[in-house]
């Protein structure tokens, strides 16, 4: 059992086991830091759109088209960084990543056309992609190490990173060019990845390679594949499930506040904010959360809470009780994604992270695209209930799945 004897020797009382444990307690600081860049990051690059489209020149259809590279650049890079992160560890690639996004965050301010804008989003979509996959591989890799479940604590950083990216964006939005501005996230990415680079990049990952499954099965052992690969889907759909809920409510749930239920348009605009708030909140204590339930109970009332929430959120007759079912929403679905991609990750090492984050992506693109179709076939508030039903259904595939992968699901 390597994987068992490497585990021990990290924790207090085994052998090395007081020096293992700080070594951890760093490798765990340095790895929040890349979440919550990556969060910055992507959170100051957002709040840019209206400058940089209005420097590009390009319409509301240019624009939808260029923010397309995104999409696909992550898409397609996710589904390829699982395997750069079993041929060269999942730190380095994390690092290289970070290096890229930093970089990559300041192009879209060069660009002066709808054109060349799509194509630098193509690789600044490519680094967000890779680096999703890789801290989150490397995460992963430290829960089990650790063995307790700080899964969520990483997520968390993200959250907290980009709030802060954003408030920041929009406090520099009024003095600052937007190329001023890109430049400056640049150099902050830059300086962290310099900071923290160096404590990923020194320690390997605490997971012995021959712990994790092969990439590839023999012939003779398809059966035996099939089985882990059908627990990844699984918990990749139960991430686009929590997604699709984070995308909608992003794009729609201001709107609902304010056409649906006539909210100050200050109100209203606040919708997303509790939900944000919230599901932070959650985040920060899912650790404990995670401690008492177990996963699977986690996953199950998550989902519950959501639906309840989401239901409450879309069906109110008043802007009151709306925003309270937003931030229910928000708390029910704020642990559902790090434990469904620790779980798959869990049970198929970085490709099995890769998997449940493409899928997840995948959901928060599937969102707001399939509110608007149902909202103009039907209402807006009973498309919101589609949110509703895809939490009940992660907390129905979640208990399903209750005995997938190496947990504590007592």
């Amino acid at each position: 059992m390597p994987l068992l004897n490497k585990v021990r020797t990290a924790l207090p009382g085994g052998s090395g086991g007081d020096t293992a444990t700080r070594s951890l307690t760093r490798l765990r600081s340095a790895l929040t830091l890349f979440f919550a860049l990556d969060g910055f990051l992507f959170a100051g690059w957002v709040v840019r759109i209206p400058a940089v489209k209005q420097q590009t020149g390009a319409s509301a259809g240019d624009l939808g088209l260029a923010l397309l590279g995104v999409s696909a650049g992550a898409v397609i890079t996710m589904t390829l960084t699982g395997r750069l992160c079993r041929r060269h560890g999942s730190h380095a690639v994390t690092v290289a990543t970070a290096v890229l996004l930093s970089l990559s965050v300041a192009l879209p301010a060069l660009a002066r056309s709808p054109l060349a804008l799509g194509l630098v989003l193509l690789v600044f979509g490519a680094a967000y992609g890779g680096i999703n996959v890789a801290m989150n591989s490397a995460a992963v890799d430290l829960v089990t190490a650790l063995r307790r479940p700080v899964m969520p604590s990483f997520h968390a950083a993200f959250s907290l990173g980009g709030m802060l990216g954003a408030g920041l964006g929009g406090l520099l939005a009024g003095s600052l060019s937007p190329t001023a501005h890109l430049l400056g996230l640049t150099v902050v990415g830059l300086a962290l990845t310099a900071t923290a680079g160096p404590v990923l990049l020194r320690r390997p990952s605490p997971v012995l390679p021959e712990a994790l499954p092969a990439p590839s099965a023999p012939k003779d052992s398809g059966a035996r594949g099939a089985g882990p690969r059908r627990t990844v889907l699984v918990f990749g759909v139960i991430a686009l499930c929590t997604a699709y809920g984070e995308g909608a409510l992003a794009d729609w749930g201001a709107l609902h506040l304010a056409q649906d239920l006539h909210a100050h348009p200050g109100v209203a605009a606040a919708g997303y904010s509790v939900f944000a708030l919230t599901m932070t909140a959650g985040r920060l204590s899912g650790t404990v959360l995670l401690e008492r339930l177990g996963q699977t109970r986690a996953l199950v009332a998550g989902g519950t809470t959501a639906a309840v929430g989401m239901l409450l959120g879309a069906l109110a007759p008043n802007v009151w009780a709306a925003l309270l079912g937003f931030a229910v929403t928000g708390l029910g679905l704020a642990n559902i994604f790090p434990v469904a991609v620790a779980r798959a990750g869990a049970v198929a090492g970085p490709d099995g992270v890769a998997t449940a984050s493409t899928l997840g992506y995948g959901g928060m693109l599937l969102g707001p695209p399939s509110i608007g179709f149902l909202a103009d076939r039907f209402s807006l508030p009973l498309a919101l209930t589609t949110v509703a039903v895809l939490a009940a259904g992660a907390a129905a595939m979640g208990y399903g799945a209750r005995n997938a992968g190496a947990s504590r699901d007592s």
